[in-house]
């Protein structure tokens, strides 16, 4: 194990906290899953990383045993977890991780935008890349391209040279989405999604949708899929009872993918890109942690494009 000084933490998205079948959380606990900071002790046996050395913190947990983790796809283990939700996680001064966890830091960045890479990337990068096989030149529609999660996969998408539509719901949060590199922006509170995306598609519909929304938009999405799309899904912020017309699945020939985080070497890939220049953090706002309330209510109202960083 470590001790990590936190200088910087990232809070989550809203996710499904309010209610998954058959999971208890105990709480109360200490949120936050995103950290960078600087190691301030280590346990025995730990020699790759040194006391006072920057780090940024890979937030997925796993029994590093399992043959799911031997084969490197940590995110499969039947232990996995995430920093913040069945550990206490980042909203602190010092965090406790594995070693194994204590990633690299990224030099050239500051401690807040290395704090909005690891979780958002990780994901978005397992969902588009791992689980769709994101191919050049398809067609992408990125729900909530305002979280952090859409704002990254924005990103990753463009960097397969594919058409991107997004989708957000104010003026302001589509035109940064179109900056971060969307082609097509819906706003989603006037506009109905599947219309824009058939016109925008000559109505061929979209190759991959992005979706992490959930119940609200499900439907939307469902129906903007084209002929052999893949849909691919790693949350349920409105809900998570939706409903699949199976005709319709199986005569479009569609599939439907669950994803959830990624694996270390994901992260490490997306640290490279990053490191690169290919792939930038988005940060919204930067607050104090003691004003970690604040921050929640900004995510809760959506107020945000991007993340949103305490600071320690």
């Amino acid at each position: 194990m470590v001790r990590v000084k936190a200088c910087a933490l990232n809070y989550l998205d809203i996710w499904e906290r309010k209610g998954i079948p058959g999971v208890r959380f105990p709480f109360p606990h200490i949120s936050g899953s995103d950290v960078a900071g600087i190691i301030e002790s280590r346990g025995p046996g730990v020699d790759h990383v040194k006391s006072g050395e920057k780090t940024l913190v890979n937030p997925g947990l796993s029994c590093m045993a399992c043959e799911y983790c031997f084969q490197g796809k940590d995110n499969l283990c039947r232990r996995y977890s995430v920093l913040g939700y069945f550990t206490d996680g980042g909203y602190a001064e010092f965090v406790k991780v594995p070693a194994v966890n204590a990633l690299p830091y990224p030099e050239g960045f500051e401690f807040t935008e290395a704090a909005a890479i690891p979780l958002v990337f990780m994901t978005a990068w397992h969902m588009l890349v791992e689980r769709c096989r994101l191919e050049n030149g398809e067609t992408v529609l990125v729900l909530g391209a305002g979280s952090g999660v859409g704002s990254a996969a924005i990103q990753i998408a463009k960097l397969f040279h594919a058409r991107v539509i997004a989708t957000a719901s104010s003026e302001v949060k589509l035109e940064k989405a179109k900056a971060l590199g969307a082609d097509y922006v819906i706003d989603h509170s006037r506009q109905k999604i599947r219309d824009e995306v058939r016109k925008i598609t000559d109505k061929r519909g979209a190759d991959i949708v992005f979706e992490h929304v959930g119940a609200v938009t499900w439907e939307e999405s469902m129906a903007s899929l084209a002929h052999h799309g893949r849909l691919v899904t790693c949350g349920a912020t409105t809900g998570y009872d939706v409903r699949v017309d199976l005709r319709y699945l199986f005569a479009k020939q569609i599939t439907i993918l669950g994803s959830y985080m990624g694996s270390k070497h994901e992260l490490l890939m997306v640290l490279k890109l990053v490191r690169e220049g290919l792939l930038r953090p988005v940060i919204s706002d930067i607050l104090p942690l003691a004003e970690a309330a604040q921050a929640q209510t900004l995510m809760e109202n959506r107020r945000h494009f991007g993340k949103v960083v305490l600071a320690v």
